[in-house]
């Protein structure tokens, strides 16, 4: 199967690559070699997301990124039903069928529930997380993210998703604070017509899902973990990242300065530099106790 011409050679420099899971035909890109990154999306993005991340790694690793069924180039099973359950299945289905191990999940957004449930499937395989503005955990008491979820996942707020593209036309801008998406960056966000319907459904199980959610956060994995937070995003906040250094008693945090939510694209070359010098890092600490709590923030953008 090929990619649709509409995907710009240049804007996405990398091979795409297909796998059949479950009835799903799901898109890939695997660049580079090297310790194994598993780059997970938010969204309504795809594997498009992590493209200048992927370019400044792909010396040093190798940059998996997988689109879900209905989001980027993937297209689902009849009846699929775009539920971050689902997609959890499928991308430990992905870890099984791809052949990966030593793996370092990079989840962003709903990649982080979704990445993490897989990591509990699948332990074996990974060996660390690389976790940017998300959350693994049922939404109590957020009445921010509440009144979103109602709003947007209600009967309104799906047809304005389905009929006018509304998440990629006012979420993908406003998400990035650092630089301005350029036209052909937005037409390969908008373009995916099947993304509609998937990202129609996902605002709706920020609160529908607690069961799931609160399955992911009973089972956390116990790895060292990066945390790369834009501190200027409209959804995720302090609070979040300090509830993940919480979490995880290894742990460094990098503060990205002004990135918004979408911080792998607002701020790639910080983002790509934080993971390399994590790496390093722990490379330089395997033997020696481990130490959390540190925190620093990424250097300008070049």
């Amino acid at each position: 199967m090929g990619r649709p011409a509409w995907v710009d050679d240049e804007l996405f420099p990398f091979e795409s690559r297909f796998v059949t899971i479950d009835g799903h035909t799901v898109h890939y890109v695997d660049e580079g070699s090297g310790p194994t990154l598993l780059l997970l999306h938010g969204n309504p993005t795809w594997s498009f997301v992590y493209r200048d991340v992927i370019r400044a790694l792909r010396d040093d690793f190798r940059c998996v990124a997988l689109d879900y069924p209905g989001f980027g180039l993937s297209t689902p099973r009849p009846g699929y039903r775009y539920l971050p359950e689902e997609h959890a299945d499928v991308v430990t289905a992905f870890v099984d069928a791809v052949g990966l191990s030593g793996v370092t999940l990079v989840a962003h957004d709903w990649g982080g529930p979704i990445g993490l449930a897989a990591v509990e499937q699948r332990p074996a395989a990974f060996e660390g997380l690389v976790l940017t503005n998300t959350w693994g955990w049922p939404i109590t008491g957020d009445v921010q993210l509440e009144v979103a979820s109602f709003v947007m996942g209600g009967v309104l707020g799906r047809l304005l998703v389905r009929q006018f593209n509304l998440f990629v036309n006012a979420m993908i801008p406003a998400g990035h604070r650092l630089r301005k998406p350029t036209a052909a960056e937005m037409a390969h966000y908008r373009e995916p017509r099947a993304t509609r319907d998937a990202s129609a459904v996902l605002p709706g199980r920020i609160t529908a899902s607690r069961a799931f959610l609160a399955d992911v956060e009973a089972r956390l994995p116990d790895l060292p973990t990066l945390i790369i937070w834009g501190d200027a995003d409209f959804a995720f906040r302090a609070k979040e990242r300090q509830r993940w250094e919480r979490a995880f008693a290894d742990h460094q945090t990098v503060i990205v300065e002004g990135a918004g939510h979408f911080v792998q694209s607002d701020a790639p070359a910080r983002f790509a530099a934080a993971i390399r010098a994590w790496r390093l890092s722990r490379g330089r600490r395997r033997g020696t106790p481990a130490r959390g709590n540190v925190r620093r923030k990424a250097p300008k953008e070049p």
